[in-house]
């Protein structure tokens, strides 16, 4: 097959296709010149169309569905509107009534399929950049309750609930407003629960509401900007955890709180598939025991030491010593929880807001092991839609950066884990004009479902890591209803293993790798992997091969190592031979659930408070199997918390064995030239120290420890299928249409 590559310079696409359809012209006898030229332009019409799209790519919507588009036009000879609106009505598309103007671009709403816009010959040199409107979601938030309510029946005639075997997204918040519109088909009153029997069900904040409609819907905006019918897979359950005003919790008992949650929700289901999400966290740091507030570095808490031990399947009390374990670890009771990073305080807002993010430390309990920890970021930069009373203000954060509201662990000490995990939409800050003042339009929020109070409005918007984690537990929530025998380890895994960094962070990461592995390490703490999908985390293109293991490892055997694990992958050698120095990716993640010690002065260091400890690496290209089980061995016995093991491939590591060893979720990325690859199909699996090593009398080894591994390969310069071969191997059926 041949292939041009044709550069088309910004403002000339009409005139290309103009001219490739010039030179596919009909003949007399009804037969194109080049029959094959003209099935190709609709694909490269299409293909132009998504090349304007500048939200996440996997969020460009299908060839066929007919969506609101944000569209910004060139302003050429001022006749941009005019040849659009005759366009509009040549293809029967809406156009939003409302156009809003900049020095060099107009805006405008238009309601069309991805293949109308590439009909647009007589527009598409007008068309500059194409966006979700975010805007409209913002603007019916503001609207009065009779609209909003429009908006609500719309959506509620074309939603199906799911069935009550469905997962569910626990909620522990401030309670739900269970007979929200939204919500009351997906939220039984049997699965309402409050911490104390003698507070009330319903949400008495706020707060909760507006995290339930995330967590059923992810982005709401979205869905209410839709056209077809909206299909749930997942249900919700709701457990009061935040006691009504004037209460509050004392600090030390949020562990047995979050305890008393857990077990609400699975005495009354005790086999459904759910995941917890908890925006809540402690403001200030932990408590101490003259009541004073110190600085968090990472180190352990009872509420962060309560989730890690409910986590990994036990029944625990909290005392001042530490934890009780009331029975044995069950692998059928492990748990995913997400919880919130924590947000920067209204107050420490500031223009040069990043530095503010990095020494603002993830809040307790953000810092457990096995918890999946949210971030936010945001693609909300626009106040053009947000009313006079915004004119002149400016939004902190660039689009796909972090967001001012975030906290990282840059602060944390390099042997505490890496937070956030992954982060989501939460929204930005509006500077004021003098640079003095800084706010939240709802411009730059998130659109929600909101408890009515007195004045019956059933929509808000939110932001904040809040709002980041109940989008997150969303998409935990997908991956279950898609794939319901997977471990929660292997949930985390795989929204880990699927998240990329957004266009402004990776550029700051290509920077940091000119620098070394310690810059790469400070933005790893800040951004965590950056922005997650559901399509990357559950299916696999034909350049981007993901395989997934489940396996139970037994870690020590009276204070020795025992077990490794040697996992021989079906990797594609022929094509990657074939490749020879075209670069590739390799993407390895390892995630498990450690048990904490139960004693708060095994909290001290991370080999003293976490159960074990395990590894990976990847054999070398040259690199027999034996050579290659002897290094993983001598490595396994050499680590030791002071003297962390060096690579001599550590350079085509993005972070190096030396920087993704902190907590249990373990990422990297290599890269280098497909041949090398080929010659890497071993994945080593390997323990190193932890306290049941320590203490052999306490040893879960017998009952082995789980985890799970995502590999990937990414050939995403090359036009090779490497799905298919691996298919073959491992015996995967190809459905074939007829």
């Amino acid at each position: 097959m041949e292939q041009a590559t044709v550069f088309v310079p910004d403002g000339k696409l009409g005139h290309f296709f103009s001219k490739l359809e010039g030179y596919a012209e009909t003949t007399n006898d009804a037969k194109p010149k080049n029959a094959n030229l003209v099935d190709r332009i609709a694909a490269v019409r299409l293909a132009s169309v998504e090349a304007l799209w500048t939200d996440p790519p996997e969020q460009f919507p299908e060839p066929d569905a007919r969506v609101w588009w944000e569209v910004w036009l060139r302003r050429r000879d001022g006749n941009e509107i005019g040849r659009l609106q005759q366009f509009a009505e040549r293809a029967r598309v809406r156009m939003g009534p409302r156009t809003l103007g900049f020095s060099d671009r107009t805006v405008v709403l238009v309601e069309a399929t991805a293949r109308d816009l590439a009909t647009a010959l007589d527009v598409l040199d007008d068309l500059a950049e194409l966006r979700q409107p975010h805007e409209l979601a913002q603007q019916i938030a503001s609207e009065p309750a009779s609209e909003q309510r429009e908006w609500v029946d719309q959506l509620v005639d074309r939603t199906s609930a799911a069935s009550a075997e469905a997962p569910t997204v626990c909620i522990l918040d401030t309670g739900v407003h269970k007979n929200h519109a939204l919500l009351t088909h997906s939220l039984d009153l049997t699965d309402c629960h409050s911490c104390d029997p003698n507070w009330r069900l319903d949400d008495h904040g706020g707060h909760g509401t507006e995290m339930a409609g995330l967590a059923l819907y992810g982005d709401l905006g979205k869905v209410l900007r839709s056209a077809g019918p909206v299909k749930l897979r997942h249900r919700l359950e709701s457990v009061k955890l935040v006691p009504p005003p004037p209460q509050a919790h004392p600090p030390e008992l949020h562990g047995a709180v979050t305890a008393t949650a857990a077990s609400l929700v699975e005495v009354q289901a005790p086999a459904r598939r759910r995941v917890f999400s908890m925006a809540v966290t402690a403001k200030g740091g932990p408590v101490q025991e003259d009541g004073s507030r110190r600085r968090v570095t990472g180190e352990p808490t009872s509420w962060s030491a309560a989730v890690d031990a409910l986590a990994a399947g036990r029944s625990i009390d909290v005392t001042d010593n530490g934890l009780v374990y009331l029975d044995q670890a069950e692998e059928a009771a492990r748990r995913l929880f997400l919880i919130s990073a924590g947000n920067v305080e209204r107050t420490k807002f500031q223009q040069d807001y990043l530095n503010r993010n990095d020494v603002e430390p993830v809040e307790d309990p953000g810092q457990a092991w096995n918890a999946l920890t949210v971030g936010a970021y945001t693609s909300l930069d626009n106040l053009a839609s947000a009313g006079k009373m915004w004119d002149g203000w400016i939004p902190l954060a660039p689009r796909g950066e972090l967001s001012p509201h975030s906290r990282t662990s840059v602060p944390f000490s390099r042997r505490w884990p890496i937070k956030p995990d992954i982060v989501l939409e939460g929204g930005n800050v509006a500077c004021s004009p003098a640079g003095t003042s800084y706010d939240t339009p709802e411009a730059l929020q998130v659109l929600t479902t909101r408890h009515p109070g007195v004045d019956a409005r059933l929509l808000t918007t939110t932001c904040a890591t809040s709002a980041a984690t109940a989008q997150a537990a969303h998409l935990a929530a997908s991956i279950l209803a898609d794939y319901p025998t997977l471990w929660p380890e292997t949930v985390r895994a795989l929204i880990v293993h699927s998240a990329e960094w957004t266009t402004a962070m990776q550029q700051r990461v290509d920077r940091a790798r000119r620098v070394g592995k310690a810059a790469v390490h400070q933005l790893h703490r800040r951004y965590g992997m950056g922005l997650p999908s559901l399509d990357r985390a559950t299916r696999s293109a034909s350049d981007a091969l993901t395989l997934i293991a489940q396996d139970t490892i037994h870690p020590y055997r009276d204070g020795t190592m025992r077990e490794m694990h040697l996992h021989d992958l079906p990797w594609p050698t022929d094509v990657l031979i074939g490749l020879g120095a075209a670069q590739v990716r390799l993407r390895v993640t390892l995630s498990y659930f450690i048990e904490p010690n139960p004693g708060r002065r095994g909290w001290q260091r991370r080999y003293s408070y976490a159960s074990h400890g395990l590894r990976f690496d990847i054999r070398r290209p040259t690199e027999s199997t034996d050579l290659f089980r002897k290094r993983i061995n001598q490595r396994a016995l050499a680590e030791e918390e002071r003297r962390p093991s060096s690579t001599n491939d550590a350079k085509q590591w993005i972070f190096g064995s030396n920087q993704r060893t902190a907590g249990s979720l373990h990422t990297d990325i290599w890269e280098g030239s497909a041949a090398d690859l080929a010659g890497c199909g071993a994945i080593a699996i390997f323990p190193v120290t932890g306290w049941w090593k320590e203490n052999p009398k306490r040893d879960g080894s017998d009952s082995g420890a789980r985890y799970a591994l995502a590999v990937s390969i990414e050939t995403p310069e090359q036009d090779v299928d490497i799905w298919t071969p691996v298919a073959q191997q491992i015996g995967v059926p190809v459905a074939i249409q007829v």
